[in-house]
């Protein structure tokens, strides 16, 4: 868990000094990346579904307007003021009291509370715990290796090849999800829907029954010949067969 909160800082401040600081490569995307990508027709669209919005040449990052900023600043500080001042109260006096209620034996907060002497103390007593110095350590390590020694992380990136590629293949869970139990699946249905369902029950059940019906009825057609002679032909037939059997039903 200690060791999650060192490399949670280290990505985290990784993530802003890659996006806020070093070479800008939006330009690059759009200077080698995007035809690669998408195919000429599909940029050409794109750029010009860009010019007719007034937009030329590779698109500029820029802050939002203040009428977005003002109020996120306007949030921040009372946020942190509303923390500062209230963090007491809330954690361990009667805040809560009526709204959530904890058994004696379960109240955790109460321990903390007489603990609690103050956010001051409280910050700074924070920062001789572990989770402090791992924290501070990642946000360190990061500001080395991205701020001022970023080619520190090519190299690392060449040394580590092995574990960074187990790590972005999330150690092959994906491929066995994916790949293994949804495709397999997915397998499995496309076999049952072509061998059960069209092959079997469409092919042999319906399509095949229909087909020996079509068959005995196209025979029995042939016998529905609609000529008077015909059928005085099968009743004399029929009548051979009754006698013989009458006969041979007597005889025996």
């Amino acid at each position: 868990m200690l060791l999650g909160v060192f490399v949670t800082s280290f990505y985290s401040f990784r993530l802003l000094y890659m996006t806020f600081h070093g070479k800008e490569r939006f330009r690059e995307v759009e200077a080698n990346g995007h035809d690669d990508h998408h195919g000429d027709a599909h940029a050409d669209a794109h750029h010009d579904a860009h010019d007719d919005h007034g937009h030329h040449g590779p698109v500029e990052p820029h802050e939002s307007p203040w009428v977005v900023t003002v109020p996120l600043i306007l949030l921040a500080i009372p946020s942190v003021l509303i923390g500062f001042f209230t963090v007491g109260p809330m954690l361990g006096g009667d805040f809560f009291r009526g709204a959530i209620e904890v058994l004696p034996e379960h109240d955790a907060m109460a321990a903390w509370a007489k603990a609690f002497h103050g956010p001051v103390a409280f910050a700074l007593h924070g920062m001789m715990m572990p989770a402090f110095w791992l924290a501070f350590g990642g946000f360190a390590l990061a500001t080395f290796i991205y701020l001022f020694r970023p080619a520190l992380a090519d190299r690392a990136a060449k040394v580590f090849a092995l574990p960074i590629r187990i790590l972005e293949n999330k150690y092959g869970f994906d491929d066995l999800w994916i790949k293994g139990f949804a495709g397999g699946g997915l397998k499995l249905g496309r076999f049952s829907w072509k061998r059960g369902d069209a092959g079997l029950i469409d092919g042999f059940f319906v399509n095949g029954s229909a087909l020996l019906v079509d068959r005995i009825a196209g025979l029995l057609r042939q016998l529905q010949t609609g000529r008077l002679y015909n059928y005085a032909f099968a009743m004399i037939l029929g009548l051979i067969v009754l006698l013989a059997v009458l006969v041979r039903t007597v005889g025996a």
